[in-house]
């Protein structure tokens, strides 16, 4: 009788403290869905202020274009979620047809783009967060699963960056800044 009532205060105990660890996670899941959401909302933004005509556009010959850097933004985000903390088979970015421009229209661009924002959204909002802690080979580092969240945020931010600097050289005005991204 001892060791059940023992048992049921460690249960309990162990409740007490597990329960706030888990709803800070899960709102970090609800307030990361609100940023990446507003992130797809602007750079679809950005991707339709760019005339098509200019979509080959290169700041330097050694850039990737405008549309290549928005190729690259979705393949980035699938291998993120879908390869590294999803465990699938990563594509492989010179042989893969749906994130290689190609011929691809502008139009095609940001349906493929605005797709894998969607897939990502989806795998975000059933991730089990008490994975958070659990580390990955990250070129070399160590980085735990948290932290891959939030290294494809920067990488999203990092080549929209880019991009809103390629509209400025074209004459292009970027549309305004969307807060909380």
């Amino acid at each position: 009788m001892m060791r059940q009532i023992l048992i049921i205060k460690v249960i309990v105990v162990l409740f007490i403290f597990a329960s706030p660890l888990l709803a800070q996670q899960n709102d970090f899941i609800k307030e990361y869905l609100e940023r990446f959401e507003n992130s797809n909302k602007y750079l679809i933004e950005v991707a339709n202020a760019m005339p098509e005509e200019k979509y080959d556009f290169k700041a330097t010959q050694e850039s990737l274009s405008f549309a290549e850097s928005l190729m690259h933004i979705g393949y980035a985000m699938d291998w993120h979620t879908q390869s590294l903390l999803g465990g699938r088979k990563s594509r492989d970015w010179n042989t893969d047809t749906r994130y290689n421009v190609g011929t691809k229209t502008k139009k095609e661009i940001i349906k493929v783009v605005d797709d894998t924002f969607q897939e990502t959204i989806a795998y975000i909002k059933q991730f089990d967060t008490t994975q958070f802690n659990e580390k990955l080979d990250y070129f070399g580092l160590n980085r735990t699963k948290l932290q891959i969240f939030l290294l494809l945020a920067d990488h999203i931010t990092h080549h929209r960056g880019q991009i809103l600097v390629y509209l400025r050289l074209n004459g292009v005005v970027p549309p305004r800044y969307v807060l909380y991204q």
